[in-house]
């Protein structure tokens, strides 16, 4: 089978003479390996007709090598640098018009190929090249529950050793143990590990210098990186005993997270998943405390579509897999949120995640 098809077709449909893949999570969808982004540019090539050429930094090609590319490697050294290699794939591969991902070339690849190629024209398909990584096969279905097995485990381990005295950075170092115990092979994302005030900030960094108290939210969002796919959870805990009204707020949140659970099918949108879930916490005594959109695809990369919010009308197909993780933010003093992975079934939905979200004290 060629493993290029989808994205010929792609190029086909886009009127473009090739695509343009960079390192990130469609070069690892395509060759099951990863390769850094770095100063060095790395670059496959795919024309809607025809082998594929690469440009890959002399260093790199033992690691390249076992991909099994089936087309013309132009290799260059550091010495040398890499305006010769870009030269010869324009002479062994003529464009006018290239699609590359948009979210994802840097300007500096870009440059390096108008250089050589003439008037070329290059355009943004960052969608139509992301799409193909949409639906997830069974072996990735597979490989992303061992990734989310991991990471509750981990979690568990963690939250039985947390004690009221503890830093936050601490308990992110206690996570980060458990990850890698349990078989992760990095992290998804930097951690998030957010007590009190600062986990009302949705993308806190945990602190060195501040201890959790009695009464504190403590806040966990995380993930295992394993076999090339991604896991996102988020959990909140309560330290020592839950204040009576952010635990309502915690109570409110939890449904919105339930709600979104029950209305999720195939051939339903991301607006009216949204919708839905925000309308729960619209209908709150905590309205004023929503800060953001229900949810994200996951997979190759951590944030990919579908985009689970209002206005977009895309409609969720049979596995695909994203977010539900509503959330409640009281600027100084809490955040609350519960974050599921979620597959898309023709029946309805199936969590991936499998951790108890009922409200929980520790420590």
């Amino acid at each position: 089978m060629d493993r290029y098809s989808a994205l010929r077709q792609t190029a086909r449909d886009l009127d473009a003479d090739a695509i343009a893949i960079v390192p990130g999570p469609n070069f690892e969808r395509l060759f099951l390996k990863s390769f850094h982004s770095h100063e060095r540019p790395l670059l496959i090539v795919v024309p809607a007709e025809g082998p594929p050429a690469a440009i890959v930094p002399n260093l790199e090609m033992k690691s390249f090598e076992p991909l099994g590319f089936e087309g013309p490697v132009f290799d260059w050294r550091d010495q040398d640098g890499y305006d010769g290699a870009f030269a010869a794939l324009a002479a062994h591969l003529p464009l006018k018009r290239l699609a590359v991902e948009g979210q994802v070339m840097r300007v500096f690849v870009h440059h390096a190929l108008s250089r050589v190629y003439a008037g070329l024209e290059v355009i943004d398909a960052e969608k139509e090249i992301s799409a193909l990584r949409l639906v997830k096969t069974v072996e990735e279905l597979s490989i992303l529950e061992e990734a989310i097995r991991i990471s509750e485990a981990a979690l568990a381990e963690t939250v039985s050793q947390v004690r009221v005295g503890q830093t936050e950075r601490e308990i992110e170092m206690l996570l980060t143990m458990a990850l890698f115990r349990n078989g992760a092979e990095a992290h998804a994302f930097s951690p998030i590990v957010a007590a009190g005030d600062n986990s009302a900030k949705p993308h806190a960094h945990s602190r060195a210098d501040y201890a959790i108290r009695a009464g504190d939210t403590l806040l966990f969002d995380f993930g295992a990186k394993f076999g090339g796919l991604n896991a996102d959870i988020t959990r909140t805990f309560f330290v020592d005993h839950a204040p009576d009204a952010v635990a309502q707020a915690y109570e409110t949140v939890l449904a919105a997270n339930l709600k979104g659970h029950e209305v999720t099918r195939a051939g339903v949108t991301a607006h009216e998943i949204d919708d839905a879930v925000t309308g729960v916490l619209e209908a709150s005594q905590f309205a004023n405390l929503i800060r953001h959109k229900t949810g994200h695809g996951l997979g190759r990369a951590v944030h990919e579509a579908p985009q689970i919010m209002r206005g977009n009308p895309e409609k969720l197909e049979s596995g695909m897999v994203f977010t539900i993780e509503p959330g409640l933010y009281a600027a100084d003093a809490f955040g609350i949120r519960i974050e599921d992975d979620v597959l898309v079934t023709d029946a309805g939905s199936r969590s991936l995640t499998s951790f108890p979200k009922d409200l929980t004290v520790i420590g």
